[in-house]
């Protein structure tokens, strides 16, 4: 027989309050300095794919070294270079050699920023984050991407190598008919840039979910445990809004772009990632308000409850009063005391303190006070 094997630590740690509430979480989302300097680890492991295609041909390879694709400048074709793991000598290289400018290279290597668009010297730098859902932490945990839009190149930054949303893109690339092989780079870029977007919509979906089921925990029975996890998604929903709303300012400098590498015909394809992006930017507004709410309905829950507690406790306070009274008016020290002395005396007092209880609790039935 299988037994489930428990992890007490799991639950013992909720016996503290405040790990309850993930103060380092907070500190993790807000601790942002940006005349700080933030230091980088130097990646373990660079990979460096490449795609040379045309409406005729592609070519995808794995690089070993970020040299190895330098030759691909003037392939002639459309060139995208993924480079997964950032090291400041390779970045330093890649930029150099594709004359990309050393303020582009800052951005690249830097730690934090907001997403942003920038047109320097010929080339086009988007930065911005991919978010994932982690199902075990249940946090959004993002990953810096930087995209150099060049002349027939365009060149990815990521800092993880173990994951990304670019698969269809690659896919897409081997199909002849696709629409990236007919187009030029600039398509390519707005491809890229609409599965992150979309991507937002996964994240948000199954933060809907955790939203839902802690609703019906709120409604159900509210705890201390409740109003920690809407403490947390709350915070989940400054990372989604902090990374979501820049977005929106990033694609209308796209579309407000006079660039050369930008072709009449692609630019329209932005709009639609701008109407996703604003789409997913309301959306993240409408969890705010619901997580506003349900913490209401929480507080709600608390006092009803509270209330409940109080309305009990005052029943029987009033219920015990006329016994007190009773019993305070036949404890007396006086001498002369109607039926203190006669033999039915005591019983009949017992019977007076439970008969007038009984008569108003009728009272209190027949008003509807519970």
């Amino acid at each position: 027989m299988n037994m489930k094997k428990l992890r007490p630590e799991k639950y013992l740690r909720y016996l503290y309050l405040p790990n309850l509430f993930a103060t380092k979480r907070t500190k993790e989302i807000l601790s942002v300095n940006p005349t700080a300097v933030p230091s980088r680890e130097e990646a373990k492991e660079v990979q460096v794919s490449v795609f040379d295609y045309s409406t005729d041909l592609v070519e995808e390879k794995r690089l070993r070294t970020v040299e190895d694709s330098f030759v691909y400048k003037t392939s002639g074709h459309n060139t995208w270079v993924n480079i997964d793991g950032l090291r400041k000598a390779d970045v330093e290289a890649v930029c150099t050699h594709f004359t990309i400018h050393p303020l582009i290279i800052e951005d690249i290597l830097s730690m934090g920023q907001r997403p942003k668009m920038d047109e320097v010297e010929g080339v086009l730098y988007c930065l911005l984050n991919m978010l994932y859902f982690n199902e075990t932490k249940k946090t959004v945990e993002t990953e810096q991407v930087s995209i150099v839009l060049g002349k027939d190149f365009v060149i990815s930054f990521q800092e993880d190598a173990s994951r990304d949303v670019f698969d269809p893109i690659r896919n897409k690339m081997k199909m002849g008919k696709s629409q990236i092989r007919q187009r030029t780079s600039d398509y390519l870029l707005y491809v890229m840039l609409d599965l992150i977007v979309d991507n937002y919509f996964i994240v948000m979906e199954k933060l809907g979910d955790q939203i839902e089921a802690l609703e019906e925990e709120v409604v159900r029975k509210s705890n201390t445990r409740s109003l920690a996890r809407i403490n947390q998604l709350r915070k989940e929903l400054i990372v989604l809004k902090r990374n979501i709303a820049p977005v929106r300012d990033l694609v209308a400098g796209i579309m407000r772009s006079e660039s050369e590498l930008l072709e009449d015909r692609t630019t329209k394809y932005f709009k639609d990632v701008y109407d996703h992006i604003h789409q997913a930017f309301d959306l993240s507004e409408n969890y705010r308000d619901v997580m506003m709410s349900m913490q209401d309905l929480y507080m709600s829950n608390v006092n009803l409850r509270l209330n409940e507690v109080m309305k009990v406790m005052t029943i029987v306070t009033c219920l015990l009063a006329p016994a007190t009274v009773i019993g305070g008016i036949f404890g007396m020290n006086f001498d002369i005391i109607p039926y203190a002395h006669h033999e039915w005396g005591f019983y009949f007092a017992i019977a007076v303190m439970f008969l007038v209880p009984l008569i108003m609790l009728y009272i209190f039935k027949r008003r509807g006070w519970f």
